[in-house]
């Protein structure tokens, strides 16, 4: 597998993770955002849950940056292929983690959490996941 077909099998797996952390917010949010709130007294635990969880990505970030360093030193070298192995391995944990926010503001929506809330959890992981972007100068 060339170096190309490599970093685009990772971009798609980019959105597709991004997919799959923003979906079920925006689905929920539209199926039940309207319905009763269950208990709205914990919308703003539920918030600040959110918005702490952007912090358990600082520390899937060191390991993936160091993963990031790896394959750049072995590019056009004999472990270009495992270095690239494991980049991937460390970023799908951290885009997992990265996910957070927006998987606790989905659950929020059962609770009353309301629009700007929500909106500032998708946003919160968008970012996180914009961190964990291969960058243009690898390879």
């Amino acid at each position: 597998m060339t170096r190309g077909q490599v970093k685009r099998r990772l971009s798609v797996s980019w959105w597709q993770y991004l997919a799959l952390a923003l979906l079920p917010l925006f689905v929920i949010n539209m199926l039940f955002g309207k319905s009763e709130p269950l208990l709205p007294m914990l919308a703003m635990p539920f918030f600040i849950a959110g918005a702490a969880s952007m912090f358990a990505s600082l520390r899937y970030f060191h390991p993936y940056k160091h993963a990031l360093i790896a394959t750049g030193k072995a590019l056009d070298t004999a472990e270009e292929p495992a270095a690239w192995i494991a980049l991937a391995a460390r970023r799908r944990a951290a885009l997992l983690v990265a996910a957070f926010p927006a998987w606790i503001g989905a659950l929020a929506v059962f609770v009353g959490l309301e629009a700007v809330p929500l909106f500032l959890l998708a946003l919160s992981t968008l970012v996180l996941f914009y961190l964990y972007r291969i960058p243009r100068q690898l390879g």
